[in-house]
């Protein structure tokens, strides 16, 4: 990204002009994004100056916004919440970078998002996926089933969210900045336990080579200094390896990549000759469909999964039904 948008109409700071992605960057961390948002916001943004041959933003508009967005559905092809997700870093630049009141932005057409249903897999072929899966990847995956959390919820899981006598997971600032508690089932209890002991383990072997210490949210490495290294503070799933923080710097022992289990539970299913498209989001799928099937009520896995509208979780009902809707084929009277 080298000599990209050299915001030559910037104003020289203490170190000379500033680049236009490292402030794109500051302003989501000022408004406490995640950093994945950071990266996707950041690409998008780079994108868009490329396809229009390293133009400054600044002396773009609608017309060039519309053609890419425009290249993106009729070339690119892509999915329509992959056009919004454009269209919202671009919006971010303009208003939260560049302070352009630009109203024409708003009024770009958004590209209306597909109402899909979601891939459920039936208890037998759950089975089939998790049984074979061996180590950290399959204890994960019978979390996410049995609790219905989404990837990133169970990566981030600490130690000090796991409560074994009330046998209840702490999701911690979930979609939406929510926290919520949802079960943690009896099978998994001793298995957990188990895997915490390899955890404390190695956490101990860091803070022998002077490590031990984790990422911590806001301000709590600055209001707990020892915090960092305490063991209630540590990962669930922590990665096998140290690895550098691209925010801080530091180096420390990150938790466990999400392209690791989505590895793992693509192999299982495609071991299991399964035809279905299965993902780690797929079990979150399924834990909600086999909790309604299992006569709970909406409101309850509404909770449990943290929806914050009963409407979204109302798309699981399609399972209770069989067939189109429930209707009998004329073909099955002949």
């Amino acid at each position: 990204m080298q000599g990209l948008a050299s915001d030559e109409t910037d104003r020289p700071g203490p170190a000379g002009p500033r680049r236009l992605l490292d402030r794109v960057r500051e302003e989501i961390r000022v408004r406490h994004y995640s950093i994945r948002t950071e990266d996707t916001y950041v690409d998008w943004i780079r994108r868009f100056i490329l396809h229009h041959g390293k133009r400054h933003p600044a002396n773009m508009g609608a017309a060039e916004v519309k053609a890419f967005l425009s290249h993106l559905a009729l070339e690119r092809k892509v999915a329509s919440a992959t056009q919004n997700q454009a269209k919202a870093a671009l919006l971010f630049l303009y208003k939260a970078v560049l302070a352009m009141d630009l109203p024409w932005l708003e009024g770009i057409v958004q590209a209306k998002p597909a109402c899909r249903l979601p891939v459920v897999l039936t208890p037998g072929e759950v089975r089939r996926i998790l049984e074979p899966m061996t180590g950290v990847p399959a204890l994960f995956c019978r979390l996410l089933y049995g609790t219905g959390m989404r990837l990133l919820e169970g990566l981030r899981l600490r130690v000090k969210d796991l409560d074994f006598e009330r046998r209840e997971v702490i999701v911690r600032n979930g979609k939406g900045a929510k926290d919520r508690i949802t079960m943690l089932p009896g099978a998994l209890l001793e298995p957990m336990r188990q895997h915490l002991t390899l955890v404390r383990n190695l956490h101990s072997s860091d803070l022998e080579k002077g490590f031990g210490a984790v990422y911590l949210p806001d301000a709590l490495a600055v209001k707990f200094p020892s915090a960092a290294k305490s063991w209630g503070w540590q990962w669930v799933f922590p990665a096998r390896t140290c690895s550098v923080d691209p925010r801080s710097g530091l180096e420390r022992r990150h938790h466990v990549l999400p392209e690791t289990i989505q590895r793992s539970i693509r192999k299982a299913a495609i071991a299991a000759g399964l035809p279905k498209p299965v993902t780690p989001h797929v079990l979150r799928h399924s834990f909600a469909t086999h909790l309604l099937q299992g006569g709970y009520d909406i409101r309850t896995i509404q909770e449990l999964l943290g929806h914050k509208d009963v409407e979204t979780t109302m798309i699981y009902t399609h399972v209770l039904n069989r067939g189109g809707r429930g209707v009998a084929s004329p073909l099955d009277a002949l």
